[in-house]
């Protein structure tokens, strides 16, 4: 990813006081996550006749999130990034907790299709995310005439336009279908119908993990210039901790659902305090062959457990080397350390 640029040190995007990423971020929270919660009524074991049981996909995580600001949501497959990321959006029901949006609770909010015009989403997969029955240009035309009816087909054709040319696609394409694109032009277009409407937050749900190196690039070089321009806020989900470090401000990690650590991206990288966190650390190859030659790896044993049947206490003491009884008995909670929060009863021994 050597080719993505680093955040500027120009003008701050949207109200922050932060010019680059990994600065502190002093305004007021747009978005205020609290205890959010997601669950899943999944059948037992025991096949039809044995009734149901409850799946925590997400489990009581709390977060804030300011105008301009990018924040990283990280962790393995299985750990509930992508089930955060439609709770917060409204497209799944949390079984409990807050999601407020500019000072309103967005859950059981009757005017909810009137937020969702600030509140966007960018799928992984770039071609399965757009209708291949509509041609590109009505693609990104679509949230218009969703949400802005009054503009007419001129001035909306005028609109694709200049956003086909803003995330580097010739407007003469707007004809096209989404099968006579590259994977990486999909997911432009993608992109394009998130930004039509200028929204105030856009979710990236692991939006360059199914590209090319190069074309990863590209993308993230693009979602950071049109987040200096416009100003819009981003949660961006990826298991590439590698691009995360160049796009983003913070860094929460999750682990079968909860909160482990969250911190500044540049803490996190410096000084991970999590035992998972500083494991996702050691998987991120490093480009100076000898470094990475000598480098001690943390490598962790065993899965991910099942959300169906957690272990007691901390979540992830069955794959820790510095797990004690305390472990087992208690649940640790998230801990202010100075710029990073961790959930470990030891983290001062690692």
């Amino acid at each position: 990813m050597s080719d993505i640029k680093q955040n500027s040190d120009g003008d701050g995007a949207g109200d922050s006081d932060s010019d680059g990423a990994g600065e502190t971020l002093v305004a007021a929270p747009i978005l205020r996550v609290r205890d959010l919660s997601v669950e899943f009524s999944v059948p037992s074991a025991d096949g039809i006749f044995g009734g149901r049981r409850a799946l925590t996909a997400v489990n009581g995580v709390s977060f804030d999130l300011h105008a301009g600001e990018t924040l990283g949501v990280v962790g393995e497959s299985g750990c509930g990034k992508s089930t955060l990321a439609r709770a917060i959006l409204q497209l799944l029901p949390a079984s409990r907790g807050e999601v407020v949006w500019m000072g309103e609770d967005l859950v059981g909010h009757p005017g909810l299709r009137e937020r969702r015009r600030d509140l966007q989403i960018i799928f992984q997969d770039p071609l399965a995310s757009l209708n291949p029955r509509m041609t590109a240009g009505d693609i990104v035309a679509e949230p218009l005439r969703t949400h802005r009816g009054e503009i007419g087909r001129a001035e909306r054709r005028r609109l694709v336009a200049e956003m086909f040319e803003r995330v580097g696609l010739s407007p003469v394409m707007v004809n096209r279908y989404p099968h006579e694109f590259s994977g990486g032009q999909c997911q432009r277009i993608g992109i394009a119908r998130a930004m039509i409407l200028r929204p105030r937050l856009i979710l990236c749900d692991e939006p360059v993990s199914a590209l090319d190196v190069s074309i990863q690039a590209q993308i993230v070089n693009l979602l950071e210039d049109l987040q200096r321009e416009f100003g819009m806020a981003l949660i961006f989900i990826s298991h590439d901790l590698s691009v995360v470090r160049h796009i983003c401000h913070r860094v929460m990690v999750l682990y079968l659902g909860r909160v482990v650590e969250v911190a500044e991206r540049d803490i996190l990288y410096r000084s991970p305090r999590h035992p998972y966190t500083r494991a996702l650390m050691s998987a991120v190859p490093i480009p100076d062959p000898r470094i990475e030659r000598e480098r001690r790896r943390v490598v962790l044993e065993g899965d991910l457990p099942s959300p169906l049947d957690p272990p007691s206490g901390c979540i992830f003491r069955g794959r820790c080397s510095y797990a004690r009884s305390r472990c087992a008995e208690e649940v640790p909670v998230l801990e202010e350390l100075g710029g990073q929060s961790v959930a470990c009863h030891f983290h001062n021994d690692i």
